[in-house]
């Protein structure tokens, strides 16, 4: 599928604003001329009510200017939280200022280096007033240190629970984590006994986070589409303009290889990710799968572009005079962001049956996307 006429609009003025405005100054724009903060809440809660598809579009003009703009963290992970926790009274209270860009959302849950809905340690305990008290440390908090709405997993008795904390509880202590991408902000979050409100269901958390991780991957994955593909604009451009031997090094056969291979890698890249946005756009009961191979697939496409991107610049590609290095320091941070390729991997076979214990072939720990796809293959003639 293409890309609506709308659609297209849409990614041309957030190009076009990205154009104008630079770094962190985009946000103010971004939300209050066109709204994308809001694009993927519902209309009874402010947004302009769209969907996956104009999130995707939104996600991948941000990833090629390298946008440190706090999008994936608090308009498609913290508010798709909300809106998946099916608190009607939360989502009413919080949700409308999310949409505006008034107030900046993030999601805590990640713990020693793990975005496992399953594996949350923290702890959230009966405390007066009918409220709760939270322990624990959070890790690679998206825009933690300065949100306004500070959404925390933890468990209970009954299981992994979500829960509004007030950032401003003297009882928790964040600090900002100095990063390799400076382009992406973390944070660390230590609570010790801080005061939450429950949002959604006791014990629910845990469907609610696996959800949310499979909408942030197929963000992510466009993300890393978009910086991709920027990736191979600056170097071809590069490939042309820069002359060896009399002649520009894009029209030596070795070159234009490689060049062509980063192509490939980011056309497929492209499609991964748009059929990730299309299925959870729809709904589609097998969006983990289609989440999987996007962040997988796109993770490793700009891996390698970027590093494509540096080795074909020559010297200066490693030089802070250049941007290649931050597209490569975006593409080591955003491959382990929400949890590395092989993790992803592995929930695809497994989603797929093809682990141990089942009739079809188990791919080896480290297979890449064209191993597993044999396999999938595979396992369809039997």
């Amino acid at each position: 599928m293409r890309p609506t006429r709308e659609q297209e609009e849409l990614r041309s003025a957030v190009r076009s604003l990205l154009a104008r405005y630079e770094g962190a100054s985009a946000w103010a724009p971004l939300t209050g001329q066109i709204g994308v903060a809001g694009l993927w809440v519902p209309e009874e809660y402010e947004g302009a009510g769209y969907g996956a598809v104009e999130a995707h579009l939104v996600a991948a003009e941000l990833g090629r200017v390298l946008s440190p703009v706090p999008y994936l963290g608090s308009a498609v992970l913290a508010a798709q939280a909300l809106l998946a926790s099916a608190d009607d009274a939360a989502c009413a209270r919080l949700l409308p200022g999310i949409a505006a860009g008034a107030a900046v959302a993030s999601l805590a849950w990640a713990e020693d280096g793990s975005w496992d809905p399953t594996a949350v340690r923290s702890t959230a305990s009966p405390g007066p007033g009918g409220g709760w008290r939270i322990h624990g440390v959070k890790e690679h908090v998206l825009d933690g240190a300065g949100a306004d709405v500070l959404l925390v997993a933890a468990r209970t008795d009954a299981g992994v629970s979500l829960f509004e904390v007030a950032p401003d509880d003297p009882r928790v202590r964040g600090e900002a984590t100095v990063t390799m991408d400076l382009t992406r902000s973390l944070a660390r979050l230590a609570l010790e006994g801080a005061e939450g409100r429950l949002v959604g269901a006791e014990g629910d958390g845990a469907r609610v986070l696996a959800h949310v991780l499979d909408l942030g991957c197929a963000a992510l994955a466009a993300e890393q589409v978009g910086a991709a593909e920027r990736c191979l604009e600056v170097t071809v451009a590069y490939a042309r303009e820069r002359v060896q031997f009399g002649r520009p090094i894009g029209s030596f056969q070795a070159v234009k290889h490689r060049l062509a291979d980063a192509y490939v890698l980011v056309e497929s890249a492209r499609s991964a990710a748009l059929g990730a946005a299309y299925a959870a756009a729809a709904g589609a009961p097998d969006l983990p799968r289609y989440a999987a191979v996007a962040k997988s697939a796109c993770s490793e496409a700009l891996s390698t572009v970027a590093g494509e991107m540096i080795q074909l610049h020559g010297g200066i590609g490693i030089t802070w005079e250049h941007d290649a290095h931050r597209y490569f320091k975006r593409a080591h941070g955003s491959s382990q962001l929400l949890g590395a390729p092989a993790l992803h991997r592995r929930r695809l076979a497994a989603a797929l049956g093809l682990t141990a214990g089942t009739d079809g072939p188990r791919p080896p720990h480290d297979a890449g996307p064209a191993d597993l796809a044999d396999a999938v293959r595979s396992s369809a003639v039997k």
